[in-house]
């Protein structure tokens, strides 16, 4: 059997504004009704594969199991990294985790915000490179290159070796990002293949990889697995260790040292939505290269990519050439497509700027649901607050507000002080500044309820949790 190990605590900025820190693109359904992490979960799937481990932060854990049961998976087990230190700590985790149960076990490492539409060709050639890494190698994965890419790395075969071939061949190095001259020089050469950042090997083989190449990685990563704990299913990595782990890819601290590399070629569809120039390319276009979404509306234009991300908000292009924009209700992005990669620039203009639409969307996600703020103003806000089926938020109390909630959708159990009732559709109840309150989904359908804050400070910290069923502080 293959262990899936899915990776998703990256944060997406160049696919700003959609992708956000408090929202990653791995989680927006990007490309289809499902999210990036959930169509890559249901691919490495199947006869031969079994339940993924997913590597993923703090915020995103709730987010990861609600997604794979809408999918119907169960995860084989979830390790919260304390904060993010590349992917040579974090797969070193999950060799760790792994061998303690079957030091044998075959691994295949995958981001989980990529698009590879073919599955069942991606699983054969998975398939296939695993008597390689069974035999103790360390597999990569190269996707045939069709452009002179610079947003890749690279991965140069060995002489002899083809990059058509239906089994693994041997590596020669691995290639930085190239300038435009040395990647047309490579596609040209035709002996180099993209860097598509996934692995296959056994538990066992990577482990004694990072004993011989990343000694005091392998170091910290021990120790922060030895003092990990257990929270509501999920494993927590011991955080004073794990900062103690180098911040470092695996291909620096060990692909690019290792002897016993081989690569699997790929030659189907593949992309890593790096941009939105890739967001483009993947998506469906009209006769002149436009790719629109359902709100957005293309007038005498070429090459465009047009999005509206918010229900009811239309967004019109008129008379543009190679050109991407991307609406939020809160942010909008324009650009042109040559300049897709610098849109990490311009979350850190806005993080300089000290404004939230730089790492959070509008809406924010809880383990419970999801709340949006419709009006802000200088002592009141309006909220829209979604509670899943028999979820419940914090019993909890505020010193600076008092709140007027009125159910939409569904039915509510409230609990204010000692009172404890039911309240449905078109009623509404009033929860004084100070008051030890609760709000429960007791339904089998979603509940809606409108949140009317009044007070002279509305800050989300202003919160104290008596009890929490998430177990947060």
């Amino acid at each position: 059997m293959i262990t899936p190990i899915l990776l998703c605590g990256g944060s997406g900025t160049r696919l700003w504004p959609l992708s956000r820190k408090s929202y990653p693109k791995q989680f927006a359904k990007l490309m289809s009704d499902e999210s990036l992490f959930q169509a890559s979960a249901r691919r490495l799937s199947g006869p031969g594969f079994s339940a993924p481990v997913v590597l993923t932060g703090d915020p995103f854990r709730f987010i990861v199991t609600e997604q794979l049961a809408a999918v119907e998976m169960g995860p084989q087990g979830i390790l919260i990294e304390p904060e993010g230190r590349n992917t040579a700590p974090a797969i070193l985790a999950a060799a760790l985790w792994l061998a303690e149960q079957d030091p044998e076990a075959l691994m295949l490492v995958a981001p989980s915000d990529h698009v590879i539409p073919e599955a069942e060709r991606f699983r054969a050639a998975v398939q296939a490179a695993a008597p390689r890494a069974l035999a103790g190698d360390l597999v990569t994965f190269g996707i045939t290159p069709t452009r002179p890419e610079t947003g890749y790395g690279y991965l140069e075969l060995a002489a002899g070796a083809d990059t058509a071939a239906e089994a693994p061949q041997s590596l020669a190095r691995f290639v930085e990002k190239p300038d435009a001259e040395r990647a047309a020089e490579m596609l040209a050469a035709g002996n180099f293949l993209w860097n598509a950042g996934i692995f296959l090997f056994t538990a066992k083989t990577l482990i004694s990889a990072y004993g011989a190449h990343a000694p005091a990685l392998l170091t910290a990563v021990e120790a922060a697995l030895a003092g990990a704990t257990a929270d509501l299913g999920f494993t927590r990595l011991a955080p004073e260790a794990w900062a103690g782990a180098e911040d470092i890819s695996i291909d620096y601290a060990i692909m690019e040292k290792a002897d016993n590399l081989a690569v699997m070629p790929y030659g189907h569809a593949w992309s890593d939505l790096g941009g939105w120039d890739a967001v483009w390319m993947e998506s469906p276009q009209d006769e002149t290269g436009n790719a629109c979404s359902q709100h957005a509306t293309a007038i005498d234009c070429s090459g465009t990519l047009l999005r509206s991300e918010t229900e009811g908000q239309e967004v019109v292009g008129i008379g543009l050439e190679d050109m991407m924009v991307v609406a939020m209700s809160d942010a909008v992005l324009v650009a042109p497509k040559a300049e897709a990669q610098r849109v990490k620039e311009a979350v850190s203009a806005l993080k300089a700027k000290g404004v939230s639409q730089a790492v959070q969307l509008p809406r924010d996600y809880r383990p419970w649901g999801w709340y949006e703020s419709l009006i802000v103003g200088g002592r009141f806000q309006v909220k829209r607050i979604v509670v899943h089926p028999g979820a419940a938020l914090s019993l909890q109390s505020h010193h600076h507000r008092s709140e007027h909630w009125i159910v939409v959708e569904g039915t509510a159990q409230v609990t204010v002080d000692e009172d404890v009732r039911l309240v449905t559709e078109n009623q509404s109840v009033y929860i004084p500044l100070g008051a030890v309150h609760r709000m429960e989904n007791p339904g089998k359908v979603p509940m809606v309820l409108i949140e009317v804050q009044t007070g002279s400070y509305l800050g989300e910290d202003d919160i104290i949790r008596y009890e929490d069923v998430y177990a947060r502080s």
